[in-house]
């Protein structure tokens, strides 16, 4: 009696701490640091079940800011970071992080605003003269403050515009620290316009009569690329499912699986892997 329960206790603990054998198809899995917008948009969520059906590979999402998956994957916690500002990416390759990098995919970024508009930019597509009328008018302007993709555009922006926002920062220019959908909540609380990335926009269920007030820029294209983590320098990388998850995002099947996906009838990403 004491044996059997001795050795129930004992496989108890082997299956809590995840010895309980050898690794199991549940195991092959792989770490994707990405952007928010990736994810909240539902992308993932459509595009997934299609590789792992494929491969019989599991890929576990770690959607943060931009900026936070790069540290992230720089600190090896992850085999394959997907996000959206180039230079911050080319830079993690250029370091040693990252084996390589590609183009997957597009959209653009728009600022919606509320429908009184105080700055009067609703219709604009010169986003440099729409982005000084907020800042002269001082109308609310909500960031998300972040160091993501879309913070890291955000401000490139204002750069281009001749606006120092950090001497505006808490006063008509606030900065909420967090991700899109919470700093969409939040602008559109506070009647501020906002800039997004216009996939998440159009997932974005709490719009109220919000609606996009400037678009059209070629200044707000929005590019996603994709990078293996380097084992070299990270030797926990399970380089190859991960590269197999790279491969086939830029394999027809998963350029045909980014352009089939809908939301509402509108087209969210725009692949152009070469």
């Amino acid at each position: 009696m004491f044996r059997r329960n001795f050795l129930g206790l004992a496989t108890a603990g082997l299956l809590a701490l995840g010895l309980s054998g050898p690794a199991t198809a549940q195991d092959d899995f792989i770490i994707v640091q990405s952007t928010t917008s990736t994810q909240n948009s539902g992308l993932f969520d459509y595009i997934l079940p299609m590789f792992r059906d494929e491969t019989g590979i599991d890929v576990r999402v770690v959607a943060v800011g931009t900026g936070q998956a790069i540290k992230n994957a720089e600190n090896g916690d992850g085999d394959v970071l997907f996000v959206h500002a180039k230079a911050s990416e080319e830079k993690f390759v250029a370091g040693g992080n990252g084996v390589s990098r590609s183009d997957v995919m597009y959209n653009d970024f728009v600022i919606v605003g509320p429908p009184a508009d105080p700055a009067g930019v609703t219709g604009m597509s010169d986003v440099a003269a729409a982005m000084s009328k907020i800042a002269e008018t001082e109308s609310p302007f909500a960031s998300r403050g972040d160091d993501s993709g879309t913070h890291k555009a955000e401000l490139r922006l204002w750069k281009d515009a001749g606006i120092d926002v950090n001497a505006a920062s808490g006063g008509w220019y606030r900065e909420t620290g967090s991700g899109m959908g919470a700093t969409l909540n939040t602008g559109t609380g506070m009647n501020a316009y906002i800039m997004t990335d216009r996939a998440t926009w159009i997932s974005f269920g709490n719009k109220g009569d919000y609606q996009i007030a400037i678009e059209g820029d070629e200044k707000m294209f929005n590019q996603y690329g994709i990078i293996l983590v380097n084992a070299e320098k990270h030797p926990n990388v399970k380089t190859e499912s991960a590269q197999q998850f790279v491969d086939w995002v830029l394999s027809d099947a998963g350029q045909e699986a980014i352009a089939s996906y809908k939301v509402d009838g509108q087209q969210l990403f725009f692949p152009n892997a070469k």
